[in-house]
């Protein structure tokens, strides 16, 4: 038995599957052979890298193989401000660094080191991910970067060779390896610590050295840089929330096919998920394994951690006040939304 096919609808079939056949081809030849160098500061096996390595994978899958990711991790290219001139020239392709770093080009990028601006993950991941966070990543470009996702960083804690820390007034005196960010130095100079601004590539010894007493981050990088070696006690302060920004580099996106982009974007994107899933886990497994090795950790009473949050309301206060103030009437709009959710 013959299936009679209409001829005009035969025509428009052909031409149809020619005309994909002839945009796929035209994709693949949108997506040039590349190498894209990313750099970080972390170890590999820290959840950022964990990142890497997964937006690599989806890179090489969405381009066939043609675009390929090579991480520097360890902070081999360089500090963050290194990584980002580098980035800003054109000579290094993409690197996850520290929002905090970015306050010295977009000044109320600061915001998000407000100390105890969030109480847990997801007010940060909806505050980063809504409009806020892309209305800062649309002020990068100007500065020669292309800001593709936030990652996390996660919650940060202060350890120290000194003493636990069970008060703020505990802060007293302690010189603490700060990054270089004004909201961070003024941050500690208020709770009367000396804030030391230092690249992280320098942190381990300078507290080998006794350089300084203290230190803060989350603990997947107190366990993966073995900060637990040169320092005894690590306090639940969980002072601040910090994220990662993935960048790329302005000079070098404007060289790359509408396709290539889209493949970088998307793939920043679903990395993200996963590095955060991965960098919650592994906050939890990495504070266990301190307290193996014999850190001793000890928690704030809740009391006290209101009455740190009151003694640093200030900081959050001064700075918002240098902000442009409909940024900061937009942003505390956009908090109070997302806290009554």
């Amino acid at each position: 038995m013959k299936i009679a096919i209409d001829r005009p609808v035969m025509i428009l079939t052909l031409a149809a599957a020619a005309l994909f056949a002839a945009q796929t081809v035209v994709a693949a030849d949108d997506i040039k052979e590349r190498t894209i160098r990313w750099g970080h500061l972390q170890n590999k096996d820290h959840p950022v890298s964990f990142g890497v390595v997964k937006f690599a994978e989806i890179v090489a899958q969405k381009s066939g193989g043609k675009l390929k990711v090579r991480e520097f991790g360890n902070s081999s290219l360089g500090s963050e401000i290194q990584e980002q001139a580098a980035l800003q020239g054109g000579t290094q392709e993409m690197m996850s660094a520290s929002t905090t770093t970015l306050a010295g080009i977009v000044k109320e990028m600061g915001v998000f080191d407000f100390p105890f601006l969030f109480a847990n993950e997801a007010e940060a991941d909806a505050m980063l991910d809504g409009p806020i966070g892309t209305r800062l990543r649309e002020r990068l470009p100007e500065h020669g970067l292309i800001a593709l996702a936030y990652w996390e960083n996660g919650f940060r804690y202060v350890t120290n060779s000194k003493r636990p820390i069970n008060r703020h007034e505990d802060l007293d005196g302690l010189k603490i390896r700060v990054m270089p960010n004004p909201v961070y130095m003024e941050t500690f100079k208020t709770v009367k610590a000396n804030p030391v601004p230092l690249p992280f590539g320098e942190l381990f010894t300078a507290m080998e050295t006794k350089t300084v007493d203290a230190q803060e981050n989350p603990y997947p990088i107190i366990l993966a840089n073995k900060f637990n070696e040169v320092q005894k006690y690590l306090s639940n302060t969980r002072h601040s929330y910090n994220s990662f920004i993935v960048l790329f580099s302005k000079k070098v996106w404007d060289q790359l096919s509408p396709a290539e982009q889209k493949i970088l974007q998307d793939a920043a994107i679903e990395a993200r998920t996963y590095e955060r899933q991965v960098s919650r886990a592994a906050a939890t497994k990495a504070l266990a394994e301190l307290k193996a090795k014999g850190m001793a950790v000890n928690d704030l009473s809740p009391a006290e951690l209101t009455r740190m949050r009151e003694q640093l309301k200030p900081v959050a206060d001064k700075f918002a006040a240098s902000y442009d103030p409909a940024f900061m009437r937009d942003f505390n709009a956009e908090m109070e939304r997302i806290r009554k959710k």
